[in-house]
């Protein structure tokens, strides 16, 4: 019985994130809609060893949970950022924006910060997909 509970606040908790998730997309602007032609965007409630590895951006120094929220990995990009693609560029599969639950879940308590942080999220990872690197989203705001 307490398994059982315990599952359906799980799926209600999950369930309160992707609608942040939507909440945020919806929220943007039909030009920045445009761009997210062929991006996945999914929710994953911990990144994986790969992911954490590829957050970083080097595998010699992997992103360390315990260091805090601004070391945890919130969102990470995979694709082909719309600046490096050439006209060769075709018949690809979708690039995909992954939006972690479980570190921004623990590293921000309350509803409002937590649906802030999850647009921040959505925000730096789009940014990536058009191109920008760590430095140029920190200057945006978006770090």
């Amino acid at each position: 019985m307490r398994d059982r509970i315990r599952h359906r606040v799980e799926q209600a908790r999950r369930q309160r994130f992707e609608r942040l998730v939507v909440r945020a997309l919806d929220g943007l602007s039909p030009e920045v809609v445009a761009m997210l032609d062929n991006v996945n965007v999914i929710v994953e409630d911990e990144p994986t060893a790969e992911q954490l590895t590829l957050g970083r951006g080097y595998p010699e120094q992997p992103v360390d949970v315990s260091d805090g929220p601004e070391e945890m990995l919130f969102g990470l990009y995979e694709g082909v950022p719309l600046t490096r693609r050439g006209a060769d560029y075709h018949l690809v599969p979708p690039d995909r924006i992954t939006i972690f639950r479980g570190p921004l879940e623990r590293a921000y308590t309350s509803p409002q910060a937590i649906a802030r942080e999850v647009r921040i999220t959505i925000m730096h990872e789009l940014g990536h997909h058009l191109g920008f690197e760590e430095d140029r989203l920190e200057v945006l705001g978006l770090g």
